[in-house]
């Protein structure tokens, strides 16, 4: 319906508010904890898929090709709509900032029309609604009761008004009415006010990408070199709620697009079972779930990774079904901190990347705040790990077995915990096999990790010289001194 300039708007603008605050409480209640049991139950009805979706994808064995055909894309036909809602808001709080309150209120009725589960847009609604009659200093600001009828009749001249939006700071605007709001304010019930607060942080977020941009040409530094059969990767600052999607051209990784996505409810660093936190550290995508199996609260789909890795195993970190999903229905997109642990993105946000990512080849990094680097100051890094992994190959090409196990740490477990000594009885199968014949590393993928120590997630294909396939294998060496040793090694592919 069109917009009324009459006074009363401030009345809609607080049935509105009111809407927008009641709306979540059941998806952030009741939905979460539903979707914890189904999480578990889904998990068990698809055994023989889900099951392999759940454990790293280092364990995962290859899927035939029958499984590839069954998983279908998501509306793979469907016009993308990713970023779409999010550029629209800040259009409207572009306006707003220019003084464009009035040209800013249909834009904003539109935006709801068309998300009406989006609550950042009904809340600019409502807010705009709210500004025809008195100062809005801030997102939500529901704190004035509406003027009286018989007051708000009276249509004085217009008078300069401030209106503030987290993160942008908005110009001086007309207000339509300048008949003062009552002293008395409006208190809210808690869960409406604890709802209000995650908006405005929501919105402070969204704005805050928008004004600090990742330098032009850059990339976060863990991504040293990316093999061409990784044709995109991920990368999510959850300082930011921000996860950057990447293509990987025969020019480097571009990056194509990025979008809010809300954490774990304690924030990041996960340590075990049921903490409520996102794992923090180098992943990658084991599966693509079709959304036809899921319930609504993951919307869109899901595409689990593959934590715990093995350096999350080593250090004892437990727990699993860490997801990248979408939001139920009724629900647009949810608070920066919200999950039992995923990361969850607005449906048309993980639609593109369903459509667009590869599964078992896909990185995703997940940082407490990523740093951003210009891809040349990464060459002398790459460059030194990359003699490393040279000397590596070298002593397995020649069979030299005491020299092959120094590369290897003490603690070093496989699949199925298998030790050094143990290992070292593959190592020498292997080397037997080659025949005098060298070992070629084709399709190189180097990913490093810097928290407490340095890891280094290494992925390739092992082939004999003169045949035309081996096996794939992922090793993680940890940095000691001066010196990189592996830890875990072992085929995925």
């Amino acid at each position: 319906m069109p917009l009324s300039t009459h006074p009363l708007g401030h009345t809609l603008a607080m049935l509105v508010v009111a809407g927008v605050l009641a709306a979540p409480v059941y998806a952030a209640s009741q939905a979460d904890k539903k979707a914890h049991a189904d999480k578990k139950a889904h998990a068990d009805k698809k055994a023989h898929a889900d099951k392999k979706a759940h454990q790293p994808a280092d364990k995962k064995p290859r899927e035939p090709a029958s499984k590839k055909v069954h998983r279908k894309h998501v509306r793979a036909a469907a016009p993308l709509h990713d970023g779409e809602a999010e550029r629209r808001l800040f259009e409207i709080y572009r306006l707003t900032a220019e003084g464009k309150a009035r040209e800013a209120l249909p834009h904003a009725e539109r935006l709801v029309q068309d998300h009406p589960n989006f609550q950042l847009a009904q809340l600019a609604l409502g807010d705009l609604l709210a500004a025809k009659v008195r100062p809005v200093n801030r997102v939500g600001d529901v704190g004035a009761t509406a003027p009286p009828l018989a007051t708000a009749l009276v249509m004085p001249a217009a008078a300069p008004m401030t209106i503030s939006i987290p993160g942008i700071k908005l110009a001086t605007a007309a207000t339509l009415s300048t008949v003062p709001a009552p002293a008395k304010t409006a208190e809210l019930p808690a869960a409406a006010a604890d709802t209000l607060l995650e908006l405005r942080a929501e919105s402070r977020l969204r704005t805050a990408a928008l004004k600090n941009r990742p330098p032009q040409g850059s990339i976060p530094v863990q991504f040293l070199e990316l093999s061409a059969r990784t044709r995109h990767a991920l990368a999510m600052d959850a300082s930011r709620s921000r996860l950057y999607l990447f293509e990987n051209t025969d020019k480097g990784l571009v990056l194509v697009a990025d979008y809010y996505a809300s954490v774990g409810k304690l924030g990041t660093e996960k340590q075990y079972e049921g903490d409520q936190r996102t794992p923090l550290g180098v992943y990658y995508i084991t599966s693509r779930l079709d959304p036809a199996t899921l319930k609504d609260f993951y919307g869109a789909g899901a595409l689990p990774i593959n934590y715990p890795n093995p350096l999350d195993l080593s250090r004892g970190k437990t727990g699993s079904g860490i997801w990248l999903h979408g939001t139920p229905s009724n629900q647009f997109s949810r608070a920066p901190q919200a999950s039992d642990g995923c990361l969850v993105l607005a449906n048309p946000d993980l639609l593109r990347i369903l459509q667009t990512v590869e599964p078992r080849s896909t990185p995703v990094v997940i940082a407490k705040d990523l740093r951003w680097v210009q891809p040349h100051a990464l060459q002398a890094e790459r460059q030194s790990f990359a003699d490393v992994l040279e000397s590596w190959r070298s002593a397995k090409s020649q069979g030299d077995m005491q020299r092959l196990l120094g590369f290897y740490a003490p603690e070093f477990q496989s699949y199925r915990n298998l030790d050094l000594a143990q290992w070292s009885t593959t190592l020498q199968a292997e080397a037997h096999a080659l025949k005098g014949r060298a070992v070629v590393l084709k399709d190189k993928s180097l990913l490093r990790w810097t928290d407490g120590s340095d890891t280094m997630v290494v992925t390739f294909g092992e082939v004999a010289e003169g045949a035309r396939t081996g096996p794939v294998k992922r090793q993680y060496w940890t940095r000691k001194g001066a010196r990189w040793q592996i830890f875990f090694e072992g085929v995925i592919g």
